[in-house]
């Protein structure tokens, strides 16, 4: 996969290769003030809870790029721009750990002048988009331990190189398996109203010559009943202290089915989605999106106008139907909170 993030800092810009119209045209989205980066979060042009993080890290040099150093007031300016990106999305606790992780290292020294500040923060930026491909590079290498040579996946949604910095989540442990000279089959769940699976995951997969096809979601129960999967693996958009995990509309259908057919189901998360300060799943924010998104396709609308729809864009999977957690410290297995904080550590 190209780079799909990336940032100028002479030019004090973001550049984010646009998802809503993959895999049809590649196009690209500049982001040149905070309102863009707020705007690129909300609307889909950058999603998955890693790739928000990396995107929020570089919008953080961007607020201050775009501040005034004449302003007496610009450390209250800059401040309220952090806000306002950390408030884009409520569920991926990546935005939120970035932008306070950007904080606190102005924090620890609050009488930089901007400028210095521009600098540790263009820094410190690159190397949390960097520590995410090498926390996914790591990932992947631990999720060997989860498939075998032949086996059949099924996923949900997009984890691969677009949801993160690069190279990948759930679909980076399908990656490491290519790397291995493995035979991994890949279903990809179409993953409604979005279709992530369908339009980005399956590109992806494509690209790199890796066995996948596409299946509705409401197939996968059937799939699971004729032999077809032998595996599921996702990825998570925020998991709490005892191991509920939070990732898009569906997955805990998947979890249940899985369940019912003996079929292991696995999360494959980089540290930084594990969110110790929820103890469980019940305290994670929940998303809404527009209901457009469900009432219209391609523009058309396909609901009977005035008929309210639900627009959720995540679920909660219970930990206990989770069989592994594969991090970049190692296999968590069986979560729980003990188990969890014995391999974060």
């Amino acid at each position: 996969m190209k780079r799909h993030i990336r940032f100028s800092r002479e030019d004090a810009n973001i550049i984010l290769l646009d998802q809503r119209y993959l895999p049809a045209e590649e196009k690209w989205f500049t982001c040149a003030r905070v309102r863009d980066v707020e705007d690129a979060l909300k609307e889909m042009v950058v999603r998955g809870a890693p790739a928000i993080g990396v995107v929020a890290g570089y919008g953080c040099c961007l607020a201050a790029a775009t501040t005034d150093e004449t302003d007496p007031q610009w450390q209250a300016e800059l401040e309220q721009k952090l806000h306002r990106i950390a408030q884009a999305r409520p569920t991926a606790v990546n935005l939120e750990y970035v932008v306070e992780r950007m904080r606190q290292a102005w924090y620890a020294d609050p009488d930089l002048e901007l400028d210095d500040l521009k600098w540790m923060w263009d820094r410190l930026a690159s190397e949390i988009h960097s520590e995410d491909i090498a926390a996914n590079k790591a990932l992947g290498r631990y999720g060997l331990d989860l498939l075998w040579d032949g086996c059949s996946v099924l996923t949900h949604c997009n984890a691969g190189a677009l949801a993160t910095g690069g190279y990948g989540t759930a679909l980076g442990v399908v990656r490491a398996a290519k790397t291995a000279g493995w035979n991994i089959r890949v279903v990809a769940g179409e993953t409604r109203p979005f279709l992530q699976g369908a339009r980005l995951t399956a590109y992806e997969l494509w690209q790199d010559d890796i066995d996948v096809s596409v299946a509705c979601d409401n197939a996968a129960a059937l799939l699971m009943q004729r032999g077809e999967v032998d595996a599921v693996l996702v990825g998570a958009d925020r998991i709490a202290a005892n191991g509920d995990t939070a990732n898009k509309i569906g997955t805990y259908n998947l979890a249940v089915l899985a369940s019912r057919h003996g079929i292991p189901f696995y999360v494959a998360a980089p540290s930084s989605t594990f969110d110790l300060d929820t103890a469980t799943g019940e305290d994670i924010p929940i998303e809404t999106r527009p209901d457009h998104e469900v009432t219209h396709n391609a523009g058309t609308r396909i609901t009977p106008h005035g008929v309210p729809v639900y627009n959720y864009a995540f679920d909660v999977t219970p930990t206990e139907l989770i069989t592994a957690q594969v991090t970049e410290k190692g296999v968590i297995r069986p979560p729980s909170s003990e188990t969890i904080r014995s391999v974060l550590r």
